[in-house]
């Protein structure tokens, strides 16, 4: 099956170094097959014709063609075929002019089975014959006592035949090495060594098999088929390991690199850029109005968007460059060379263009627009966390601005200083363990007894005092500490929940999850560690999940929302209210309780009918589906009454309590365990 994404088949330009080094080694090819095929002649070709060897072998040719075995990090489709040890096996028995029209025919017939264009497919062939004719040639010189076909070759022959193999595999990856260097426009060090290893290894075990498929072609042609059965075997293992390996680093939907490979790749690129003095560049590019599509249409529809746009992207950027998809509707194109801000702003301003033409589906032709943010290091970042940072700064910028494709400029980014300072200090706080926590009790709206606590992280800097989430969640959650805050957010409460607990009190503890967070699929095992390592039972851990985590990607979330539930935590829904969630997705989470943003519950005091009955409302729904309803913000005993009027079994806010320090707790919930109803 032809690679959707693949961009191998478009034919190089006229004239262009490229199309001069196709054309020259495929002339060379195509004249050692001319040269080489005149030995044969017409009886020996005819009598070749008649033998059910010859085809047998053809057949297995064919096979092994269409079978290679690929590693991981290879395109699809490509790696060592499993023809080679047939292909080499009838260079020793028959001698080159045998060999490479086989190999030829076995080229075209996969070609045209694959749909690789005319072009490629006549460099493979040619790229064959040639590492055929250089293994040839290194057999008749090592052993020229080689003067008949067919040969077979005696033990102490067997150094010979090894170094023709050798030389085999050297020329043909030199030859298709030097073509993709020049089709991904990268030195051809860079490609040359990777994966050497594991390419030296696959050929070398299929090149020994060789001289055994030479022993059975002498004895009976029944017994070469037998061959396809180990063959298969390496194939089938190398195939699930590259599937595996894909799932592992490309997003299932589009088939593009995901978060974890594009991060990987990029910190080589910074790395390597950094010893050459080149530049790397970074381009966050968000749909506008993509939203829309789903909503209207469906998710079905919106992903079949998707893949049109991840395949016009691909074809829009050079080889040697990434394409990933973020999430969503984000994605990232990562430029390892690139000369300077203005050819970046060239590349976005060609995606622009791309992405701009109507897509046709269903009938409907859709119309969207992209937003553009580019960085560059190390002009506007030291490395790649603070570069995908600016790049997501100046694709906000464009969004908001409505320009389109926007480059980085400290400038239109006001905290960009103060947010390198913060992130430097807040990575050496978490280190040095200036993480706070204070707790915030929630209580019974009949008669105002404890039911829990939420715990709030603060951050003693050592210069500006006492931080609130406000002033540095951004930066967590806009870089690489997150799950470093995670750990110690878990770790500071679930300790002091155990000392509560052995003290008698057995109150949950609320934790707040960030989008980043809760889309981590290490969370649910650092959840599960941290309550075994404290001995804390699961149902006195609640997480809350704000509204707008699960509105970024609805369904990466609920299937994160089950995994956390099937820890035996509490799962609270934070901020409803505050945007765009529904009910009827609430309907769908295996939620405990739904907390009423306080922007909602001050409607209940405003004077205002209709915002009175909305909330009034959302909380009945709410009720109805199974789940408690907790009022937020209640900062007046008239707002409590409302809340309790309306619903609300249970509420946090200042007319309660204000967050207080771990040792003030227990003494806040002794004196208030008996309750004064409101």
């Amino acid at each position: 099956m032809k690679d959707p994404i693949s961009t191998r088949d478009i034919g190089p330009r006229v004239g262009t170094p490229l199309w001069l080094y196709m054309a020259a080694a495929t002339a060379a090819g195509a004249a050692l097959l001319a040269v080489s095929s005149v030995e044969l002649g017409l009886d020996q070709l005819t009598n070749l014709a008649r033998e059910p060897l010859v085809w047998v072998l053809l057949c297995m040719v064919i096979l092994g063609e269409l079978r290679p075995i690929a590693m991981p990090g290879q395109a699809p489709g490509s790696g060592a075929p499993t023809s080679l040890p047939f292909t080499f096996a009838l260079v020793i028995f028959y001698g080159l002019p045998v060999a490479a029209l086989i190999q030829c025919v076995a080229t075209v017939v996969a070609g045209v089975a694959r749909g690789h264009a005319p072009h490629r497919t006549a460099f493979n062939g040619a790229q064959y014959v040639l590492s055929l004719g250089v293994a040839d040639a290194v057999l008749r010189l090592t052993l020229p006592g080689i003067v008949t076909s067919p040969w077979v070759p005696a033990g102490g022959e067997l150094v010979g035949v090894a170094l023709a193999g050798a030389a085999s595999f050297l020329v043909n990856r030199v030859l298709v090495l030097c073509a993709v260097a020049m089709h991904e426009r990268v030195p051809l060090r860079q490609v040359m060594f990777k994966g050497l290893v594991q390419q030296v290894y696959v050929n070398a075990v299929l090149l020994s098999l060789s001289p055994l498929i030479v022993i059975a072609m002498t004895h009976s042609v029944l017994y070469v088929p037998l061959f396809a059965f180990p063959l298969g075997a390496l194939y089938s293992s190398a195939l699930l390991l590259v599937k595996r390996d894909h799932q592992a680093n490309h997003d299932e939907l589009t088939g593009l690199a995901n978060r974890k490979l594009l991060t990987v790749r990029a910190r080589r690129e910074v790395d390597q850029a950094h010893q050459r003095g080149n530049r790397v560049g970074l381009l966050l590019l968000d749909l506008d109005r993509f939203k829309e599509v789903n909503d209207t249409l469906g998710h079905p529809t919106g992903d079949r968007l998707l893949q049109t746009l991840a395949r016009r992207l691909i074809h829009s950027v050079r080889p040697s460059d990434l394409v990933a998809r973020l999430g969503g509707d984000e994605f990232a194109i990562l430029l390892p060379q690139v000369r300077d801000a203005a050819a970046a702003r060239e590349v976005a301003l060609r995606l622009k263009g791309a992405l701009a033409e109507p897509v046709r589906l269903d009938g409907m032709d859709f119309d969207l627009q992209v937003s553009t943010g580019i960085a560059l290091y190390p002009d506007d970042a030291p490395d790649f966390e603070l570069l995908m940072q600016r790049a997501d700064v100046a694709m906000y910028v464009a969004k908001a601005d409505r320009t389109g494709v926007e480059s980085y400029d400290p400038g239109k980014d006001r905290n960009s200083t103060a947010r390198l300072s913060m992130y430097s200090e807040l990575r050496r706080g978490l280190a040095e363990g200036a993480l706070e926590m204070y707790y915030q009790p929630k209580v019974d709206l009949a008669d105002e007894r404890p039911v829990g606590l939420e715990a709030l992280a603060r951050w003693r800097h050592p210069v500006r005092g006492l931080l609130t989430p406000d002033e540095f969640m951004p930066v967590v959650e806009h870089s690489n500490l997150f799950r470093a805050f995670t750990g110690q957010v878990l770790d500071i409460t679930l300790a002091r929940a155990a000392l509560w607990r052995k003290q008698g009190q057995t109150l949950p503890v609320a934790i707040n999850l960030g989008v980043r967070e809760l889309l981590d699929p290490d969370l649910p095992e650092t959840v599960a560690a941290a309550l075994r390592e404290h001995g804390v039972p699961p149902n006195q851990l609640v997480l809350e999940i704000s509204e707008r985590t699960l509105i970024e990607d609805p369904d990466a979330a609920t299937a994160a929302v089950g995994r956390l539930r099937a820890l035996g935590v509490g799962l609270t829904l934070d901020d409803f209210g505050t945007g765009h969630f529904t009910l009827a997705q609430l309907a769908g989470l295996p939620l405990d309780e739904v907390k009423i943003h306080e922007s909602f519950t001050a409607r209940l005091v405003d004077g205002t009918a209709n915002g009175h009955t909305v909330v009034r409302g959302a909380i009945a729904l709410v009720r109805a589906l199974g789940m408690r309803a907790v009022a937020e913000g209640v900062q007046s005993r008239e707002l409590a009454e409302a809340a309790l009027d309306t619903g609300c079994q249970s509420a946090q806010g200042h007319y309660f309590a204000r967050p207080m320090i771990a040792r003030d707790v227990m003494t806040w919930v002794a004196a208030h365990d008996t309750g004064t109803p409101v």
